[in-house]
């Protein structure tokens, strides 16, 4: 038992993959809102290019799973929910965004029961950036 107490805790970013598997993960993600159809209005909020908005969720993933906080050191505290304000996301953009998440975790994560923590975890994200729609409970908190 003490030997397990020693071990350091493994990280999602370990368990993911590292650099490698989150590149692999953000590149299917906007590959998938860039051809899915049922995605349209999700992707015309962000810009025609979305080598930025790759970089940038990569970036901020590295961080949030546990890995190199490059977010942080280029652009401060993320503050999700400040930075995607200027746009609309309502429960169809929510929606859209989620189902090519998903879709990208089950294509590069093998791991099931991390492909299911991480899913969760983005469908909370994914409702805390809504500023759009009905029952917006605590929004402005």
């Amino acid at each position: 038992m003490q030997e397990e107490l020693n071990q350091p805790a493994v990280t999602p970013y370990e368990l993911i993959g590292g650099d490698a598997a989150i590149r692999k993960l953000v590149d299917r993600f906007y590959q998938l809102m860039e051809e899915l159809p049922e995605a349209y209005t999700a992707r015309k909020i962000h810009p025609a290019d979305l080598t930025e908005s790759g970089n940038k969720f990569f970036d901020f993933l590295s961080g949030w799973l546990g890995g190199p906080q490059r977010f942080v050191e280029k652009y401060g505290h993320p503050m999700l929910r400040r930075r995607h304000m200027p746009f609309p996301i309502g429960p169809e953009e929510r929606d859209q965004w989620l189902m090519c998440m998903k879709m990208a975790l089950e294509e590069v994560v093998e791991n099931v029961s991390l492909r299911d923590f991480l899913y969760a975890q983005f469908v909370q994200i994914g409702e805390s950036m809504r500023n759009r729609g009905e029952n917006l409970q605590g929004c402005c908190h």
